[in-house]
């Protein structure tokens, strides 16, 4: 049965950070779940949840790929732009080459307003600026002008890819913050949002009593009767 990503979860994630979700996955035994090498071109103030929508890059061949191969109205790259499903995260394997563009604004533009969740590349972004200025979260490995075309073919649609050197399969949770993006197995996320709320509410009781003051040991994680005592009473006052 094909997983659909419920409000509910969707509204539990956005309220959980990438720190939370890898240490939760980490307990699973999954090691390699972060996307390495991708930043937010421009940071937000949401958090990007969405199921994956991947494209995939091979290196191109030349004699494949002039520019008047963008005529083709069958061409992968655009054709991935126009069927992403709302809600979705585009996610594009470039086999972590930033020396070329994967996408500019003017495609990433027409994908946010399509509806798309956001948009991850381990690959290069031309009009840096104008995806920034997007409300869509975009994350990719750097600014770079040159066309796809010069270092990637656009091949395949909605296949299982690496993006970052992280397993992504079509419909897979992406949850990307200002540190960057996790990629949660479609049959793990609901258990995983459930975890990490309480997580995330542990650890801005941790955060409260540091700030005031107290030490870490016994308390992050808390093996001392008397810190899980004090983060009943907190939660029973702040209703988390």
């Amino acid at each position: 049965m094909t997983y659909i990503l419920s409000d509910a979860t969707r509204d539990k994630l956005k309220k959980v950070s990438t720190a939370s979700v890898a240490t939760a996955l980490f307990k699973r035994g999954l090691r390699n779940q972060f996307i390495q090498g991708v930043v937010p071109v421009a940071r937000k103030p949401v958090t990007m949840v969405g199921q994956a929508f991947t494209l995939r890059y091979i290196a191109a061949r030349e004699d494949r790929n002039p520019l008047t191969v963008f005529r083709n109205r069958d061409h992968k790259q655009r054709v991935a732009v126009e069927t992403c499903p709302p809600g979705h995260v585009l996610v594009m394997d470039a086999r972590k080459d930033a020396r070329a563009a994967t996408a500019g604004s003017i495609l990433i533009t027409r994908l946010a307003l399509r509806g798309a969740a956001g948009v991850v590349s381990d690959g290069g972004v031309r009009d840096a600026a104008g995806i920034g200025a997007l409300e869509m979260p975009a994350y990719f490995a750097c600014p770079s002008a040159p066309t796809n075309l010069t270092l990637h073919e656009a091949i395949d649609i909605n296949v299982p890819i690496s993006c970052g050197d992280a397993p992504v399969f079509p419909g897979d949770v992406m949850l990307g913050d200002g540190d960057g993006v996790m990629v949660i197995p479609a049959h793990l996320a609901d258990e995983i949002a459930e975890e990490c709320t309480g997580m995330e509410s542990f650890e801005d009781f941790v955060l409260e009593q540091v700030t005031g003051g107290a030490p870490i040991i016994g308390l992050y994680p808390a093996t001392d009767e008397d810190n899980l005592a004090k983060y009943a009473e907190w939660r029973a006052r702040t209703g988390r």
